[in-house]
């Protein structure tokens, strides 16, 4: 017991001690350097705060040549400048007997209709008027029946014409009896035929001409692929009912057949024709759809030009001019091409200056030499006189010897 007491007491001790050296060597190293910290603090206002917590402009940096270079902020690419938004075009006025365009189909029809609206938007003698369903097709009969709806439309607007785009959602399940069909299986192709057929008979039961437009290629190369085979469907729907199928496939694609987002435009300039979703169309692919609609909807509508009016009926009673004389058609001569060494031209077997061949003279040498491979006698001294001893020849040998050499002595 008197051992622990003693380790109890000495314990406390030693830490008292500790501390009393601790304060003496603080306290001497402030009497130490109190005049130079005291001057400091008086000059720069520093406080026993500062001493201990330095702020940040106080505080010792590394050399400049080991200090790491700090990222400089990235400069921002300037945006290429957009283009100017073209001019709205207004719609004139219609004319009270203006002729009615029907428009009728799926979302894409509603941009048909707006890309029409802009090509005729100064003939006082045509309308566009628009009755589309944005998510309507022939697979969902059921919540919009187009076959049937189409007769309604047409008695109700009374269309000079009929401008047709549908299709792009019925790449669905079809029900087909009881049983729900995919897309482009075979029953599933023939229940699809047989409603655009009935679509087809029933805008021409109405004696009205139309037109269909076919889809043109989009993103998904599914889809695109799905969209040829329906459109040999529309065009199967329309020619076989006296209606006439307008192809826009090329002008959305590029060279290689390839969906493209921005293309040519109605005058070759480049544009974004399609949205960033790869389907709907922009303004400028609107105007495009109307641009490859335009021309056959006018010819159908007896207009000359775009900016025509639509012709009138003359008032009762009024003068009936005649008619133009028609101009003289042009006869074009398409003859055959022909070959200039053809003797059946002139109803000869030969050619102008034939004659017949020569008789060749078998005694010449060279016939026999040809025919009978018999080669001529070769001539005394000749290269090819190969005789032995040599043969003279009595002009030449009558010639050396009239000849005398003088010798001299």
């Amino acid at each position: 017991m008197a051992w622990a007491a003693r380790i109890g007491t000495f314990v406390p001790r030693m830490l008292v001690l500790f501390l009393a050296v601790a304060v003496l060597a603080v306290a001497m190293a402030g009497a130490f350097h109190a005049p130079a910290m005291a001057q400091e603090q008086q000059s720069r206002g520093w406080s026993l705060r500062d001493l201990l917590f330095p702020r940040r402009s106080e505080r010792i940096e590394p050399p400049l040549d080991i200090q790491k270079p700090r990222p400089r902020p990235k400069a921002k690419k300037p945006r290429a400048p957009r283009p100017p938004a073209e001019p709205e075009i207004p719609i004139a006025e219609k004319a009270p007997d203006a002729r009615v365009v029907l428009v009728v189909g799926d979302f894409m029809a509603a941009g048909l209709a707006e890309g029409l609206d802009t090509a005729f938007a100064e003939n006082t003698g045509v309308r566009i008027v628009v009755r589309s369903n944005g998510s309507s097709g022939f697979v969902r009969d059921d919540f919009y029946n187009w076959p049937e709806q189409i007769k309604s439309l047409i008695e109700t607007e009374k269309p000079a014409a009929v401008v047709v785009m549908l299709g792009s959602n019925d790449r669905q399940p079809m029900k087909v009896g009881d049983v729900r069909e995919q897309p482009r299986s075979e029953t599933w192709t023939k229940e699809y035929e047989r409603r655009t057929e009935a679509f087809g008979k029933a805008i021409a039961t109405a004696k009205v001409p139309f037109l269909w437009v076919g889809m043109p290629a989009f993103r998904v190369s599914k889809m695109t692929s799905d969209m040829l085979a329906f459109n040999d469907i529309y065009r199967q729907a329309a020619e076989s009912h006296g209606g006439e199928f307008v192809d826009i496939w090329d002008g959305f694609v590029d060279e290689n057949g390839a969906f493209v987002t921005s293309g040519p435009d109605i005058n070759g300039q480049p544009v974004r024709l399609r949205s960033d979703d790869g389907i709907n169309m922009s303004k400028a692919g609107k105007r495009k759809l109307a641009f490859y609609t335009e021309k056959p909807l006018m010819k159908v509508l007896g207009l000359a030009a775009p900016g025509s009016v639509a012709p009138t009926a003359a008032p009762a009673g009024a003068p009936v001019e005649a008619p133009a004389p028609a101009a003289a058609p042009i006869v074009i001569d398409r003859t055959a091409p022909m070959l200039l060494s053809d003797p059946a031209l002139d109803g000869g077997t030969e050619l102008l200056g034939a004659g017949p061949p020569a008789k060749a003279n078998p005694g010449l040498p060279g016939e026999k030499l040809v025919v009978e491979g018999k080669a001529p006698v070769a001539s005394p001294g000749r290269a090819d006189d190969f005789a032995w001893p040599p043969k003279t020849n009595p002009a030449a040998a009558a010639a050396r010897a009239g000849t005398t050499t003088a010798i001299t002595p």
